[in-house]
């Protein structure tokens, strides 16, 4: 079987169309044609299924070479188009091809035809290339700069966050059980957790959320989750696993992992309202240089793929676009926050992976997940954190935070339990107290984010002065200071905001019972 090749004439000559089929299909194209020599017609073909290249004439009773160039254009701008006449001028030839055609040929000479035909097909694809490549380019600038963003509001909020939660805490401690005030209380703090959770989104999308990898069997999660699965999908939904036996392990933090599936799972849920087969599937898979230049930046090799698909309602190609944008969603008003893809895409870049969407509308939808293949053990699980049996205490501690309310909130937080609160307001205001503070300090409480100087420049610089004292980072967003990739440096003692006074407390007991290890050396700032 010869090369398939669709070809639209735009002709009213058909002895000369059959000439150039006989020429093609001489030269091995399997053809498929038709002719119009009409604007109507043509704006139809066009409408119909996918053409490869349009030879067209240049003077028909009812258009131009000109005019049918121009439809073209307005329809599909990178379809090839060739210019086929009996007699044309080079003057006119010329004018043709400025206008956007991309060749032109006599009539009389049809042994150059498939050459050239071969010709822009093959620009063709590449300008299909090099537009799908620039297009992917700035969807990664697009959704990095929306993280940013995101990661910027995510880190004000939970200042907030804290302060809300915190307080909230702290007066459901000083009412009385009976108190009718202790049911707005608690209702602040449930909106508090609600807002928390939304952050805490918006930091997972835009990869800065701090996580735990581990060397993980995929096919383990996923079969660990099949009970929570089918409750969550309902009885409607056939769920099937395929699982690849001998599959790969990926580094990756397990609960992220299993937040993936179940947005996924969810989304395929409501896509399917009315009854519909889920599946997800394990395999082992190899990209390749072809791969890596369809899909945009994509490192070729050994990967794991995890593949969800759905018989849903399915997405049009504008919506598969931007899919992964946070706050873009499908749903009804009020059925979604719009961040469950947009947390799938964080975290499987955060990852190392790569996330493609495949969908036709009526048939369904099918998210493929390519995470880096591991060469190493499964990890088991680590030893949980000693249990913290008290958590007053009495020593003396230094906090650092430019952020007035929550470094209030921590001072009282701290005082509440028996510490000995020595309060800052910026780095420098700390190093000033640390100078002229006779006595111990025992824990430095800072901010990672201050301006003129982070916290992890603080407690290096400290740390010169008074060599027996610890130190606990707080931050809402985690900076390159202390976090790579959402890791923290070994060693690090490290609190999420928000957080709670009772969390605030059993981290310093933590921290102040256990032997200490030196700083990790900076340099990343």
């Amino acid at each position: 079987m010869g090369r398939p090749l669709r070809v639209l004439f735009v002709e009213d000559c058909e002895d000369d169309v059959l000439l150039a089929v006989r020429e093609l299909r001489a030269h091995g194209f399997d053809l498929t044609w038709e002719r119009v020599e009409a604007a109507e017609p043509l704006r139809a073909a066009l409408r119909g299924d996918p053409w490869n290249i349009v030879l067209s004439d240049m003077q028909m009773p009812h258009l131009t070479g000109t005019e049918a160039l121009s439809i073209c254009r307005e329809a599909l701008p990178d379809l090839p188009f060739i210019l086929l006449s009996g007699t044309v001028g080079e003057e006119t030839a010329v004018a043709v091809v400025k206008a956007g055609a991309n060749d032109y040929l006599l009539k009389g000479n049809l042994a150059r035809l498939p050459v050239a035909i071969d010709r822009e097909l093959r620009d063709a694809e590449e300008r299909r290339e090099r537009r799908k490549s620039e297009e992917q380019l700035l969807q990664l600038q697009k959704m990095d700069s929306i993280g940013r963003l995101a990661g910027g509001v995510a880190h004000d909020f939970n200042n907030l966050l804290s302060a809300i939660i915190g307080f909230a805490d702290l007066l459901s401690m000083k009412l009385p059980q009976d108190s009718p005030l202790a049911k707005y209380v608690h209702e602040i703090r449930r909106a508090g957790d609600r807002a928390a959770e939304l952050t805490r989104q918006l930091l997972t999308m835009s990869r800065k959320e701090v996580i735990a990898p581990r060397v993980l069997d995929l096919n383990a999660v996923v079969a660990g989750m099949d009970k929570l699965l089918r409750r969550v999908i309902g009885e409607d939904i056939v769920l099937t696993s395929l699982f690849e036996p001998g599959l790969g392990r990926v580094k990756a933090d397990p609960g992220q992992m299993e937040q993936v599936i179940m947005n996924l799972a969810v989304n395929a849920r409501d896509a399917m309202p009315d009854r519909g087969k889920l599946t997800i599937q394990t395999a082992n898979a190899e990209l390749d240089a072809a791969c890596a230049r369809r899909h945009g930046p994509v490192r070729p090799g050994p990967y794991v793929l995890l593949a969800v698909s759905d018989t849903g309602c399915g997405m049009d190609a504008e919506t598969q676009s931007r899919i992964f944008e946070p706050f873009v969603t499908t749903k009804a008003v009020g059925k979604g926050t719009g961040l469950g893809l947009a947390t799938v895409y964080g975290i499987v870049k955060q990852s190392g992976g790569n996330v493609w969407v495949y969908s036709e509308v009526g048939v369904g939808t099918t998210f493929k997940i390519y995470l880096p293949r591991v060469d190493e053990p499964v990890d088991c699980g680590v030893p949980a954190a000693p249990r913290v049996l008290r958590l007053q205490g009495t020593e003396t501690v230094l906090v650092a935070e430019d952020e007035s309310i929550v470094r209030d909130l921590t001072c009282q937080v701290l005082q509440m339990y028996g510490y000995d609160v020595l309060p800052a307001r910026n780095g420098e205001e700390a190093r000033g107290i640390s100078e002229r503070h006779p006595a111990t300090i025992h824990l430095l409480v800072t901010d990672v984010v201050m301006p003129d100087m982070n916290g992890r420049e603080l407690a290096e610089r400290l740390t010169l002065l008074r060599p027996t004292m610890k130190a606990l980072f707080l931050s809402g967003y985690p900076s390159n200071a202390l976090v790579d990739h959402g890791v923290p440096d070994p060693g690090i003692a490290f609190l999420q905001k928000p957080f709670t006074p009772e969390g605030l407390a059993r981290k310093l007991r933590e921290i102040l019972d256990a032997p200490r290890s030196p700083l990790p050396p900076g340099g990343r700032n």
